[in-house]
């Protein structure tokens, strides 16, 4: 079997197996250098002591200066070379003739080696120098005479042990190192290959290769954005879509999030560990419905997803629908009235009473043309119009009183709020109104609208006589879920409220007696940022 086609798992033990034979050979050279150095230092010093004796012994000095002295020194100094372990000891005087040498027929005959000439010069020193069998250290010390004259030389040779040499001395240390260390290494490779295994699934390269690309593929292709992130907040996931709904131009896998969209809210899953589901937030401007989720491992946040989808469209299309429907709630509502009307009128006509069935028909007239110019005059918007002319048409057919402030003035919506925002915060509200007559009874059914705006702040103010919230239900109430009418509400109105209040950085406030009313208050400033 070829090496490529092992598993991954005896790929990594390889691996890492001749990863340890490597190191184990540079460690082994280095070291045996090392032990080579340090015994490079200890030859000098030795050599350099045994010139010192040698130089300072009384018949060196007395023999040197004979004729013939070389008789009589020689034994005496080859047995000083023996005792000291030295290669050779020579002995010179001016002349350089030789005194003392390992080769009896060198004895009395001068020497012409060039790095001597420092020693005849009273200088002490060392010398490295190649031979024929090797590389010698050499140490030079001068002899001198009771009155300080140089009278010879002394040189003391130590060949230094070569580098197979040592590695030969150290071989029993060596083998059983080398040993321990390839034994080490093959657990310790086999384990690594395994847990790097574990921690792949068991997949192999071409697998990770193929799921890499599919997984990019797709999340690329994706119509909805997706950005994920790993624990410490380093983007992973940035997809084509999500790159196009920020304005994120560039490749920003690899940065933190916070730098990228500053106000994210992505970290807050990783922290919290629990995931949000269509959510409507406001990253970077943009008005987008958000899923988060943290991403687990073994039960452990490793970071999180989040997929998000621009929510400009659907708000558009939100907007044109409710208007709409707005209308037509209010055209059939208004047909249903004014056919009673009409009934009314033609009955009256058939009794003869011309005069009461003109008066009425007047009366209902001028009424609906008051309401509709100031809908036109106080309300710019055609949707919140039409919204709330149909709420006042549902209120006379259930039986309530539906009133708007006459100082009541739209023009423009605050900031981060738009048509949609507004409908279903009057929507809701008013609804929430109408249902608080259903298990209470009341002679006169009033609810009471209020809309004002000036430069700074847009206040709504929607007030009912019905039967108000228990004080153990406030804390409650804007809790997605939570609903008191458990067999036709959703739990989700009150909810939606406080979400549009939020992302418009409004306030809301309600005041509400059991038994007799509630009030709810929202404010919303008009500036950017405020």
């Amino acid at each position: 079997m070829k090496l490529k086609q092992l598993p991954i798992r005896w790929k990594m033990t390889i691996l890492s197996y001749s990863i340890v034979v490597f190191s184990l050979l540079v460690g082994g050279t280095f070291l045996i250098a090392d032990i080579q150095k340090t015994k490079e230092q200890e030859i000098q010093t030795s050599i350099m002591n045994t010139a010192r004796t040698v130089a300072e012994l009384s018949d060196v000095k007395k023999e040197v200066q004979a004729p013939d002295g070389w008789k009589r020194l020689n034994p005496l100094i080859e047995e000083i070379r023996l005792i000291n372990e030295e290669d050779y000891i020579v002995v010179m005087n001016m002349n350089r003739v030789r005194y003392s040498h390992p080769v009896n027929n060198l004895l009395g005959t001068a020497s012409t080696t060039d790095d001597e000439e420092a020693a005849f010069a009273e200088h002490n020193y060392i010398s490295k120098a190649r031979g024929e069998v090797g590389t010698f250290l050499r140490a030079f010390f001068p002899v001198k005479d009771p009155d300080l004259n140089q009278i010879g030389v002394v040189v003391v040779g130590h060949r230094l042990p070569s580098f197979f040499e040592i590695f030969t001395d150290l071989k029993k240390e060596m083998i059983i190192i080398t040993v321990l260390t390839l034994s080490v290494g093959l657990v310790g490779s086999f384990l690594l290959a395994r847990h790097i295994k574990q921690q792949m699934f068991h997949l192999e390269p071409h697998e990770i290769v193929r799921i890499l690309n599919e997984r990019t593929a797709t999340f690329h292709s994706m119509h909805e954005g997706v950005i994920a992130i790993d624990y410490n907040e380093i983007i992973t996931i940035f997809n084509e879509r999500a790159k196009a709904i920020f304005s994120v131009v560039g490749d920003v896998v690899g940065k933190p999030i916070r730098s990228v969209l500053n106000d994210t809210r992505l970290p807050e899953i990783v922290e919290n560990n629990q995931a949000v589901f269509n959510e409507t937030i406001i990253v970077s401007g943009k008005t987008i419905v958000s899923s988060r989720i943290p991403v687990l491992i073994d039960n452990r946040v490793v970071g999180a997803v989040a997929i998000c989808q621009d929510r400009t469209e659907v708000v558009k299309m939100a907007e044109e629908l409710t208007g709409v429907r707005n209308f037509v709630d209010a055209l059939r509502v208004q047909n249903h009235e004014h056919m009673n009307k009409l009934h009314t009128i033609a009955g009256l006509i058939q009794l003869g009473k011309s005069e009461k069935a003109l008066e009425l028909a007047f009366e209902t007239s001028t009424k609906q043309e008051n309401l509709d110019q100031f809908l036109k005059d106080s309300i710019k918007n055609d949707a919140i119009a039409g919204l709330l002319l149909s709420k006042i048409r549902r209120g006379r057919e259930l039986g309530i009183e539906v009133s708007i402030d006459p100082n009541s003035y739209l023009t423009t919506f605050p900031y981060q709020i738009d048509q949609h925002d507004f409908v279903v915060l009057l929507g809701n509200l008013i609804e929430n109104a109408f249902g608080s007559f259903m298990h209470v009874e009341r002679n006169v059914k009033k609810v009471e609208i209020s809309i004002e705006q000036s430069e700074d702040i847009c206040a709504i103010l929607i007030e009912d006589n019905g039967c108000g919230i228990p004080e153990s239900d406030l804390p409650h109430i804007y809790e997605k879920g939570f609903t008191r009418n458990k067999k036709n509400g959703s739990g989700i109105g009150l909810y939606l409220i406080k979400q549009a209040v939020d992302k418009g950085n409004g306030d809301i406030m309600v005041t509400s007696v059991s038994g007799e009313g509630t009030s709810f208050t929202i404010t919303f400033p008009m500036g950017v940022g405020v």
